[in-house]
């Protein structure tokens, strides 16, 4: 290989392919997404440039998204449930000669084959009005009513409550356990205040400890005060102290301890991670109440 080919491949690992990508449902396409998004992020140095086409339900709709598609070429992936849809749309990307990738078939004809069933073929069921929809509806409800500890009658309705010192992601994890249907409340740990004996009481709910880093948290805790009186007043107390805050997070892990609560450290995990990982909590502690009935 020649010295100027090597560096033109080299200088090909530095350069970010920019590209159209198009997608295409029959629903409100958020699993599409999210599937499409997960998949993009394995790839490094690339700038794909994201058309979102939901609720495309009859032919001309559907050749509105093909002129888009004419007019900026790229990839084309789609959940289609209509065979004449995916038939007119695989037959322009083919003109086009632009990859159209169904995104669910996959996972349809394996369950489909498993289960021995067919697949019902309507668009959007997973969205329906059902009793899953409402459930999710009711998580979020409960979600604001029992954000950072503000009350407390009821709480022991739900699922589970979360427990950390400030700034550990209690709030934005709850709301996307609620999205899953999981009614979270969430409950701060804060010094020299009394923890509420009810929650530390109570048998229904699983309780989890949110834990993180001291550095990490003072980050966070700057980056969210604002440079106003108030602000300027927290800064001089315990809230930033890197010596108080440790004293702080080693207090509340203490706590949690003494009451058998299991806790994540959320320092290097995402609010889907740290929720992921209740989920799982929650199921095995769901297990084990079948398990022993």
């Amino acid at each position: 290989m020649t010295d100027t080919a090597e560096n033109d491949i080299q200088g090909l690992d530095f350069q970010t392919r920019k590209f159209n990508i198009h997608l295409v449902s029959d629903a409100t396409g958020t699993t599409l997404q999210g599937m499409v998004r997960a998949v993009l992020a394995q790839f490094g140095n690339i700038e794909p440039h994201e058309w979102f086409w939901p609720l495309v339900r009859n032919d001309r709709q559907l050749k509105r998204v093909v002129d888009a598609i004419q007019k900026k070429p790229g990839p084309v992936v789609f959940t289609f449930v209509d065979n004449n849809m995916r038939l007119m749309l695989a037959e322009e990307c083919d003109t086009l000669s632009l990859p159209c990738i169904p995104a669910l078939d996959p996972l349809i004809k394996g369950l489909s084959s498993y289960l021995e069933l067919p697949v019902k073929g309507i668009p959007g069921l997973q969205h329906a009005l059902d009793d899953a929809y409402f459930k999710r509806m009711d998580a979020v409800e409960f979600v604001l009513r029992y954000d950072d500890g503000q009350s407390l009658e009821g709480i022991e309705r739900a699922d589970v409550i979360l427990v950390g010192v400030s700034r550990t992601s209690k709030t934005p994890t709850c709301i996307f356990l609620a999205r899953r249907g999981i009614r979270a409340a969430n409950v701060p740990f804060t010094p020299g205040v009394p923890f509420p004996k009810k929650i530390a009481e109570m048998e229904g709910p699983m309780v989890v400890c949110l834990t993180e880093s001291a550095e990490r948290l003072v980050t966070i805790r700057k980056s969210r005060l604002k440079a106003d009186e108030d602000g300027r007043k927290v800064l001089k107390n315990d809230y930033m102290d890197i010596e108080k805050v440790e004293e702080e997070i080693k207090d509340c892990r203490r706590f949690c301890a003494q009451h058998k609560w299991p806790c994540i450290d959320v320092t290097k995990r995402s609010v889907e991670e740290t929720a992921a990982e209740i989920m799982f909590l929650l199921q095995k502690r769901k297990a084990k109440k079948n398990n022993a009935q």
